[in-house]
């Protein structure tokens, strides 16, 4: 289910993605404990319990008290279900609602919020109702979380209970499908597409559920470069590691190589070595409590890797890494000067084309979904793994915050202090993004040591 391009999304199918995003939430927490509910598994993360009552909050504070005027259920909550006033490390030591109370909470909640939607103007002038944007704000909040909610959840290293959400089955590797034939522009080399660059629309004004940092849709120029078909492959990122690519300081930024003797990187995260006899069939890795052989999914993206990570294996390979605006040039542009919503055209997402929402417990393998390439023959550009690019996060021309400056703008470099934020740009979502909070245009980021969320990566270089 995602949001429709059109103006006037009706209450009908608002109510619908409101369901859909609690039914998921609820899913995902099924066959949990108390305790792994309540606890901490890392301090990267909000124990889950937090994550779920927080969701709550947020959808009271925008869709009954923005909205309505609503007083809110208790003033408490502002303060500890405020993100930007405990980080993720203090959440564990608030008074937070207990399991019970944070379902109880989202059940009050939402009734008096499809309660408000029967009344709602979603035609109205206000930016906030206008084709549902507010409703759409909080739909995709829930479900980002959703997403923070399964990395917490890998975390914990252990075989997560029996539920519909983590049937083993969803662990199965995914063969890939023969591509199709390269396009009469598609100038392919080592697994490389050629793309022509120019004049492209970036960013949005049509969307109506995207974000400020989507906004405006601006032109920019892109020169000719190369980029790879598909995210880089476990089987391709092992041979960097069998050929000390970890030991090799020439390959890191400096930054980059002081965060890897800092942490001790020497694999991606989830990776461990065992008996083997070459570079693939010496690991196996770590998904949601089982271990997989990395042979077997060889030919699936890498994930788990950070920025520096994903710099120095390009470096390795003699290219770089694609920037933002070359990333959404593959995704969204057509030779004939259009620009698609998906790489593959306007049609909502599904099986067929993309890896998202879950329909697997990891990335599918390269090659697995020719029908979602892009206009230029580029493959897997949406959904199986967020992908790293070279860009700092910041807004673009024009930018204006909206409806809040704790979405984007916060996280935006300073100018007084050369060197603030330094977050990097994901783009394309991953397995675990859910289809309404992904399109050509969304952009994530994050601080270039994360590794514990669904990231991988693809290389580029100049043509």
């Amino acid at each position: 289910m995602s949001a429709r391009r059109e103006a006037g999304l009706g209450r009908d199918l608002v109510a619908a993605h409101l369901e859909h995003a609690r039914d998921r939430t609820l899913g995902l927490l099924d066959g949990f404990d108390e305790r792994d509910l309540r606890r901490q598994v890392s301090p990267l993360m909000s124990p889950l319990v937090w994550d779920l009552a927080h969701i709550g909050h947020y959808e009271e504070l925008w869709l009954l008290r923005n909205l309505a005027g609503a007083p809110p259920t208790d003033p408490h909550y502002d303060d500890v279900y405020d993100a930007f006033k405990h980080p993720r490390r203090e959440r564990p030591d608030l008074r937070i609602l207990d399991p019970r109370g944070a379902r109880a909470y989202l059940a009050t909640v939402r009734a008096r919020v499809l309660d408000g939607l029967a009344s709602a103007d979603l035609e109205s002038g206000d930016a906030l109702l206008h084709a549902g944007f507010v409703y759409g704000m909080v739909v995709q909040h829930e479900h980002q979380h959703d997403e923070t909610m399964l990395a917490t959840i890998q975390l914990m290293e252990r075989p997560v209970p029996e539920a519909p959400a983590f049937d083993a089955a969803l662990l199965a590797p995914r063969a890939p499908a023969a591509s199709p034939p390269a396009a009469d522009y598609a100038d392919h080399a080592d697994d490389e597409i050629g793309l022509p660059g120019g004049a492209f629309v970036m960013g949005t004004d049509a969307e109506p559920w995207a974000y400020d940092n989507e906004r405006p849709a601006h032109e920019t120029e892109v020169a000719p470069f190369r980029i790879d078909r598909t995210p880089v492959t476990n089987a391709r990122y092992a041979a960097f590691v069998g050929d000390g690519g970890y030991d090799d300081a020439r390959l890191w930024t400096d930054a980059g190589w002081k965060w890897r003797m800092e942490a001790d990187l020497a694999h991606p995260q989830f990776w461990r070595r065992e008996a083997g006899t070459g570079a693939v069939d010496s690991w196996t890795v770590l998904r949601f409590g089982h271990r997989l052989e990395l042979a077997a999914v060889a030919d699936e993206p890498v994930q788990h890797v950070c920025w520096y990570e994903a710099d120095a294996y390009a470096r390795w390979a003699g290219k770089r890494l694609p920037t933002e605006t070359e990333w959404e040039y593959a995704a969204s542009w057509t030779p004939g000067g259009g620009k698609r919503r998906y790489p593959w055209g306007d049609a909502d997402p599904d099986e067929s084309l993309a890896n998202l929402g879950q329909l697997r417990l990891g990335p599918d393998a390269c090659g697995a979904r020719p029908g979602g390439a892009s206009a230029f023959g580029v493959e897997q550009m949406v959904g199986d793994v967020w992908e790293w690019t070279a860009s700092d996060f910041d807004g673009y021309p024009g930018f204006r915050s909206f409806p809040y400056r704790e979405y984007s703008e916060v996280f935006f470099p300073d100018p007084a202090r050369p060197g603030s934020a330094g977050y990097k740009v994901l783009r394309g979502g991953s397995w675990a993004t859910h289809p309404s909070a992904m399109r050509n245009t969304f952009r994530n980021w994050d601080y270039p040591i994360r590794r514990q969320i669904f990231s991988g990566f693809r290389c580029a270089r100049d043509a």
